[in-house]
């Protein structure tokens, strides 16, 4: 596949380096990298909108027909971004209707082969715009099960995505997957536990967990972490690795090139956690990241655990 022309499709898909974890490596067929970098320029183009780091009237704004000003950029943003996406759909279903233009942003109109190829269903995308939707009116968890509900629509859809591109969809997988998936949000929430406060007014440790271990906003907004703050990110960080096990079964579950990716991904979770733990519980210091070599490494037990 040719890379979506322009610069805001190129910026964003440049951020695949940035993840814990391997989104298209070269080891796999190329149809498969092809409908892997055209799931993740949609995903992190509609996280771009709800972080808030795209403005109307920048390219991608201007690609999805919102001018600027208005008076709730993102939620403008977001329901444009929803209705490119129905024009996917239909594109992908040839059901056009006359006259009715191709999906407007770059990046959405790379998708359209792989939905045509896969007959993807809309409903996890939607479910993200949703996730998306959800992140400009809900800052607060209470409880660890409602953090899992918006984890379902969060990221869950991306492992049932991957799932249904590589044709190796179950019922039993799609539970492991979203094990694995609520777990890499969850750890991506810690390490950016400062960033989400400071620039984004949201908290994704929940309310009943901060009052367990005594931990208040402004504990978490202190420029290092207290022995509170370390052991409540440390008990959510147990939680992630608990569901993170889910991902040895998952890999020993499905067959070839596949088998490394996932563990790539689970790899990737587990070493994003043991930067935490080197960290000493400390994620408001820095953001621990891991290293590629940690990836790697991790990966490898992965596959070694899922023989």
């Amino acid at each position: 596949m040719t890379p979506p022309a322009g610069a805001e499709a190129r910026a964003v898909l440049d951020k695949a380096a940035r993840e814990n974890f391997p989104v298209a490596p070269r080891f796999l067929p190329r149809a498969w990298r092809d409908d892997l970098m055209a799931l993740y320029g949609c995903v992190r183009l509609l996280d771009d909108i709800g972080d808030g780091d795209l403005a109307p009237g920048d390219r991608d704004a201007e690609s999805l027909g919102v001018p600027p000003g208005g008076p709730d950029d993102r939620a403008a943003l977001l329901d444009a971004f929803e209705a490119d996406l129905g024009r996917v759909f239909r594109a992908a279903a040839g059901r056009g209707a006359d006259g009715e233009e191709s999906p407007r942003h770059p990046l959405l109109r790379a998708l359209v082969p792989t939905v045509r190829r896969h007959a993807l269903s809309p409903d996890p995308f939607l479910a993200l715009v949703e996730a998306n939707r959800r992140d400009q009116k809900v800052r607060r968890y209470g409880t660890w099960e409602e953090l899992l509900g918006y984890c379902e629509l969060s990221a869950n859809p991306i492992g049932r995505l991957v799932l249904a591109v590589t044709g190796t969809t179950t019922p039993e997988r799609v539970r492991r997957s979203d094990a694995v998936c609520t777990a890499l949000q969850i750890t991506e929430h810690l390490q950016d536990v400062a960033e989400d406060l400071t620039l984004r007014d949201r908290v994704y440790l929940p309310a009943e967990d901060l009052e367990r271990f005594r931990v208040t906003e402004d504990d978490l907004a202190a420029p290092t972490a207290n022995a509170s703050v370390r052991a409540l990110v440390a008990r959510e960080a147990e939680r992630a690795h608990e569901l993170l096990n889910e991902g040895v079964p998952l890999v020993a579950s499905v067959p070839g090139m596949l088998k490394v990716l996932l563990a790539g991904f689970v790899g990737g979770g587990r070493a994003a956690l043991r930067a935490v733990r080197s960290a000493r519980y400390d994620v408001l210091a820095s953001t621990p990241r891991p290293t590629r070599t940690g990836v790697l490494r991790e990966a490898a037990v992965v596959l070694g655990r899922a023989r």
